[in-house]
């Protein structure tokens, strides 16, 4: 497994948007790619596009990961993780640091007043799909409960990708229309921008000349 924070491909947003079931929004990066090649956490912007705070920093996206991981809640992982957190003052003690390096790398990206890190961090679990996304996207040895959690996995890449080649290129159109939706809907934007520019440059030239 290998972790990383490159640059998207639409490649890689195709097989994002396979595995979500829709394109991703806030992209900002993939923080870890699963060993059959496809992205399994990305890293999203603390505020989406439209403004809407985003806490969750890295964002599993693998449904065979997250099937895994959601067994584990099930089977009553988190709860016995928080309750030794409430008996273990070093376990807590290196949750809280965990906690503390999420905040900091969201905030060298942009600083959500008010809003705590993700997952339940600092002082309990409360969901374990962030605490093994911050693990995968930070390596080994950051976040002790999501390594924790990564250990009683079964290889989620052994039986194939989540995702098949196919859908991915099924994606990959879904992914070229919205980029040519977006770029000529900035276009528009910088067009309107500029006449009104213009008509406030006349506009000013027009009331100096009277002057």
């Amino acid at each position: 497994m290998t972790t990383e924070n490159s640059a998207v491909s639409d490649h890689d947003v195709a097989a994002i948007a396979a595995q979500l079931g829709r394109v991703p929004r806030g992209l900002r990066g993939v923080a870890h790619r699963c060993p059959c090649g496809n992205p399994d956490v990305v890293e999203t912007a603390p505020r989406l596009p439209d403004g809407t705070p985003f806490p969750t920093l890295y964002y599993l996206t693998c449904p065979k990961a997250a099937s895994l991981i959601g067994t584990l809640e099930a089977d009553g992982v988190m709860k016995d993780q928080t309750a030794r957190l409430a008996e273990d003052p070093e376990l807590a003690a290196s949750y809280r640091k965990a906690h503390e390096d999420y905040i900091a790398r969201r905030d060298a990206i942009e600083v959500l007043e008010g809003f705590p890190s993700a997952g339940g961090m600092p002082d309990r679990v409360k969901c374990l799909h962030v605490l093994v996304g911050h693990s995968l996207a930070a390596g080994p040895g950051v976040n002790p409960l999501g390594d924790e959690a990564i250990g009683m996995l079964e290889d989620w890449w052994a039986k194939g990708p989540c995702v098949s080649a196919a859908e991915v290129d099924e994606n990959l159109a879904k992914v070229a229309e919205q980029r040519a939706q977006a770029e000529d809907h900035a276009a528009v934007i910088a067009a309107k921008e500029q006449k009104a520019a213009e008509r406030a440059a006349k506009k000013r030239q027009a009331e100096e000349e009277t002057e």
